[in-house]
């Protein structure tokens, strides 16, 4: 999908205006509020030509789906293009962790273009197009940042993430509103407004979306949650809920209880998770560096069966143990570790993308209520 993109920008070429970039009020000290100072060899705030190129990245999309363009992506919808969104996001991350600046920066765009697909179906069926998408995500961040562009105070981050869920929440309360204004004046019966008016109670944990992958849906639930007080006193409380998980799952096992192996299961992953999310560690992004230093030591005990001529299968399992410890020694020797889309410690020839790394995993079930403070759902 990218070779094929980058062949077709190469031979579209089409003009574009330059937007003017709106003028900010000075402050007192005569610094534009709301700007950043440059450090040494940062490029400019806003780069020369960003509009420019903007609007030609969008005229290329709009062309690819227009009735003379391209037949795949006219094929395209919101629904088949769920997968490229979430494999973008997932290459973006591969890309910031391998260091390289032309592929991070290759990767984002890759990511920019989803957007602007999006926007563009939308746009085809008279919904929104790129510059509501752009306006709205304007609007929002000065909105949620008034101790920047207002007149509000904010000593520190965790100030910061109060008054942003402050405001969050008040955005919906008046969406909810008006929602049910419309419905009301619409002709709905007064049952089914306070029906719909029921359903629209506010939550601190609106916004967490069940479309996550699991892991960071619960750690965006508990870190809602942290932000009021609901959470554990020290690093040692939540370990100890950790162990308590484990003990109740090694319980369920002698129950042959496959519902009740899975409950607790989940228990367990979410306590782990919230340990993640209490040590400020991205549990995503700790398993995805887990997954690539298992898969290059199991790459490496391949590499030594091949060295003495056998298939890694056909390898007794003391001797495969006996290969893990080689390659996990080698590794701390090396003074190497493996991370998503690198090598770890293989050579350069057993150096192999693994291209299902960031698949987004299955949704868990139901989760069941707390039983005390900061325990497990």
């Amino acid at each position: 999908m990218e070779r094929r993109r980058k062949s077709l920008c190469r031979c579209t070429s089409m003009p574009a205006t330059r937007a003017k970039l709106p003028k900010r009020k000075k402050r007192k000290s005569g610094r534009l509020r709301g700007t950043v100072s440059k450090s040494a060899g940062a490029k400019p705030l806003v780069p020369a030509g960003t509009a420019e190129w903007f609007e030609k990245l969008a005229a290329v999309q709009a062309r690819l789906r227009a009735p003379e363009g391209c037949p795949w992506d006219r094929e395209q919808t919101h629904e088949s293009l769920r997968t490229y969104l979430i494999e973008e996001a997932y290459e973006v991350l591969e890309a910031m962790e391998s260091g390289d600046d032309k592929k991070f920066a290759d990767e984002l765009g890759d990511l920019l273009l989803q957007v602007l697909f999006h926007a563009d179906i939308a746009r085809e069926d008279g919904r929104f197009d790129v510059m509501d998408v752009i306006r709205a995500i304007h609007d929002k961040m000065i909105r949620r940042h008034p101790h920047v562009f207002a007149d509000g105070t904010a000593k520190n981050s965790a100030e910061v993430l109060r008054n942003w869920d402050r405001i969050k929440a008040e955005e919906r309360r008046v969406a909810a509103q008006s929602a049910g204004a419309l419905s009301t004046s619409s002709g709905a019966g007064s049952a089914a407004a306070a029906g719909g008016a029921a359903k629209s109670v506010a939550s601190l944990l609106d916004g967490v979306t069940r479309g996550l992958p699991a892991t960071l849906e619960g750690f965006q639930l508990t870190r809602k949650a942290s932000r009021i007080g609901f959470d554990w006193d020290n690093a040692q409380g939540v370990l100890e809920k950790v162990r308590e998980e484990s003990a109740e799952l090694a319980g369920a096992l002698a129950s042959e209880n496959r519902a009740r192996l899975e409950e607790e299961m989940g228990d367990l992953l979410f306590a782990a998770v919230n340990l993640a999310r209490f040590l400020k560690i991205d549990p995503e992004i700790a398993l995805k560096r887990a997954n690539g230093k298992f898969s290059s030591r199991f790459r490496a005990m391949e590499a030594m069966a091949r060295d003495g001529g056998r298939e890694l299968a056909s390898v007794s399992r003391d001797e495969m143990e006996s290969f893990w410890d080689c390659a996990k020694q080698r590794e701390k020797r090396d003074g190497r570790h493996a991370i998503p889309g690198s090598a770890g410690i293989l050579p350069a020839e057993l150096q192999l993308a693994e291209k299902d790394a960031g698949k987004m995993p299955a949704l868990p079930g139901k989760r069941q209520p707390g039983k005390r403070r900061g325990a497990t759902p």
